[in-house]
């Protein structure tokens, strides 16, 4: 019995060295932070600016037909579209700078007094395309060449002028963002009395503001009228910004 009590007072000493261990100074995990050295240094923000002329114009245009039923709206869309078409290639905007933007055919309803619920008057078709015009003194032409292929069922929502590849003009924004943070940085040293180091850090981001232009719309005259002349169409200038960050280093 004396054996038995010996034994299991052994293994209580046993446990209770162990838990004692465990709960020791020794045993404590100690997690190290690290100060990104990106805080030191100075940081500066460069901005460059370049002003071009457009070159291209997206053009987003089509048709819009209504009638008694699907077939019949359906059939007088299509030979406006297919006339649409015909204009836009014969005044050299090529194939493959026309694209399918929107296509849709919906129920016209009117609401009926009598009945009180709305009632099915006919079919509205939809087709709108963007093409792409690489010769902007041309635009003004197209437009007019459009409208008369289409006739009153002719839509013309959108205007948008851009740079075909605006590569050669983001690099000379560049340029000019980067010298720019230069004589931040350089300005920023001679006030603080210290000395410029190398860049340790360059972040760059570029934009090109939209332009916006009016929503021209053809609608159905009320009256026939003469052809009017194409449209004067003025694509003014853009301008492609960019911008960097750089962090330099201080030498003294």
């Amino acid at each position: 019995m004396k054996k038995l009590w010996l034994l299991v007072l052994s293994l209580a000493l046993v446990l209770a060295v162990v838990g004692l261990a465990g709960c020791s100074p020794t045993s404590t995990t100690v997690e190290a932070v690290n100060v990104s050295s990106q805080q030191e240094g100075m940081w500066v923000t460069g901005e460059g600016k370049v002003s071009v002329v457009p070159d291209i114009v997206a053009l987003r245009l089509g048709i819009e037909a209504q009638e008694a039923s699907v077939a019949e709206a359906q059939s007088k869309g299509t030979e406006a579209m297919n006339r649409v078409m015909d204009a836009l290639t014969d005044n050299g905007v090529a194939e493959k700078d026309i694209q399918t933007q929107y296509f849709r055919i919906r129920q016209v309803t009117r609401w009926d007094d009598v009945k009180q619920e709305e009632v099915v008057i006919g079919y509205r078709v939809t087709n709108m395309v963007m093409a792409k015009i690489r010769d902007i003194d041309m635009v003004g032409s197209i437009i007019d060449a459009v409208a008369v292929a289409g006739g009153d069922l002719t839509r013309i929502d959108s205007i948008d002028f851009s740079i075909d590849d605006p590569s050669g003009y983001y690099e000379e924004a560049r340029q000019e963002a980067m010298a720019d943070a230069e004589a931040k940085a350089k300005h920023l040293t001679t006030l603080a009395g210290v000395t410029l180091g190398k860049p340790t850090y360059i972040s760059e981001g570029a934009q090109v503001p939209p332009i916006v232009y009016p929503r021209v719309v053809y609608e159905a005259a009320p009256v026939p009228a003469p052809a009017a002349a194409p449209p004067p169409i003025s694509p003014g200038e853009m301008e492609i910004s960019l911008t960097v960050q750089v962090a330099y280093a201080i030498l003294d």
